[in-house]
């Protein structure tokens, strides 16, 4: 354990995705590198969307991802902590990986959470709830997170269920996987709540988003950093915290 000091951050990975010509290498990649990290790693956090889409039933375990699955448990056995942070396409963790892979499933209200890291502050969140965001954006979520409308969806059959949600997901991605672009508006709204969310956290070192696929590191003040970490679906980029500066890199 000595030689594990860092803590790791990656998103966006869409596994399962019906845009990723090679699911097999997709995930294989992805294990492949937290095969690699392993010796390093005192903490991996999974900043959402990790799976284009998971609905967890009571009895029933959706097919795919068991290598990647595996991988996790391997770390967490070995006392890696394991956060998953729930996105706006893997919604729907609830303690079924929690209870089997022995990780955390993070759902944090507010678009994230405060996070000590080896004494620096971080703020941790997906980025699909940090900033406004359009009024039919947030309904959709509202509906998406209802318990109620949860326990009526896993009254549907999952041979029904699952080819919807798959097609749902990828409806207006059939000519490839999302381009990497922060919109004006996206960017702004970003923008203004990172100021906002260093000048009540005077503390605050990094704040580290996933969801927008591209790869940001920039001064949202002059103690505080944003880092958006990009996506795992060709860019394959990453962050890793070695308890003194946080870096944005490349697989």
């Amino acid at each position: 354990m000595s030689g594990r000091t860092k803590s790791y951050f990656l998103s966006d990975a869409h596994l399962g995705a019906a845009y990723i010509a090679d699911p097999r290498a997709h995930e294989a990649a992805l294990v492949d590198f937290l095969r690699g990290i392993e010796p390093t790693a005192k903490a991996v956090y999974l900043l959402g969307d990790i799976l284009d889409y998971w609905f967890e039933y009571r009895t029933v375990v959706p097919r795919g991802y068991v290598r990647f699955f595996g991988q996790l448990a391997r770390m967490a056995d070995e006392g890696i902590e394991i956060v998953w942070f729930t996105g706006n396409h893997d919604i729907w963790l609830f303690d079924y990986l929690r209870d089997e892979l022995g990780i955390t499933i993070a759902d944090p209200s507010g678009g994230g959470l405060l996070k000590d890291i080896d004494g620096t502050l971080f703020f941790m969140g997906h980025g699909d709830d940090f900033g406004q965001q359009p009024r039919g954006y947030r309904t959709l979520r509202g509906i998406f997170r209802c318990r109620f409308l949860q326990k009526l969806y896993s009254g549907i059959h999952p041979r029904w269920s699952i080819p919807f949600a798959h097609g749902w997901s990828s409806h207006s991605r059939k000519s490839g996987p999302p381009v990497p672009v922060l919109t004006p508006r996206a960017r702004c709204a970003v923008e203004l709540a990172s100021r906002r969310l260093a000048v009540e956290n005077p503390a605050l070192r990094y704040i580290v988003l996933g969801h927008h696929h591209v790869a940001i590191d920039e001064p949202v003040s002059s103690t505080c950093r944003l880092v958006i970490l990009g996506e795992w679906i060709s860019s394959r980029t990453y962050a890793v915290f070695d308890g003194s500066s946080l870096q944005l890199l490349k697989y």
